[in-house]
């Protein structure tokens, strides 16, 4: 990769794949390759962009930063770094615990205790919803019958979709 600077600002990226234009001037494409050295691209603008990535964490860990770019006049070079990557929270947000209701069947199979009928009643509500679910999908004709499944639509201020949603626990 390759940064056009000019007045000591980066102006564009290229991937130097591609000729580019600098002022009034075209260039081809070989002013990438080994036809032309480094020197002379610096001459008119050219800089290699360098990515250091030892802020880079796993992305299933961590959430990184964008890469910001500067140019070192210096050394001649556009350097591409990542900030501080943060770690990402280690409790499950998706779900809160009035959501998961296995715990009650557990108990019942463990101790007898009895489950809720609410909790009975959802349970039901979400195995019949899905499957109503599969058998849609199942049925589509086609890609197109299928994404028309997902396709959210508003309707009298009410957002919803063909294939519906898996109920929730009141």
């Amino acid at each position: 990769m390759f940064a056009i600077v000019e007045s000591g600002s980066i102006k564009s990226y290229t991937r130097g794949t591609d000729g580019v234009q600098i002022g009034d001037i075209k260039y081809s494409a070989d002013i990438f390759t080994s036809k032309w050295t480094e020197s002379e691209r610096n001459a008119i603008g050219i800089y290699p962009v360098e990515i250091d990535d030892s802020n880079y964490k796993d992305i299933r860990f961590y959430i990184n930063t964008d890469i910001t770019y500067a140019y070192d006049a210096s050394a001649k070079k556009v350097k591409g770094t990542y900030g501080t990557a943060t770690a990402r929270a280690h409790a499950d947000t998706t779900w809160t615990s009035q959501d998961k209701t296995d715990w009650y069947v557990t108990r019942k199979a463990e101790e007898s205790t009895a489950i809720p009928s609410s909790i009975t009643t959802h349970r039901q509500a979400v195995r019949s919803k899905q499957a109503s679910m599969c058998t849609a999908i199942t049925n589509a004709a086609d890609t197109a019958a299928l994404k028309t499944l997902y396709t959210y639509t508003t309707t009298d201020g009410v957002t919803s979709r063909p294939l519906g949603v898996i109920p929730t626990l009141d």
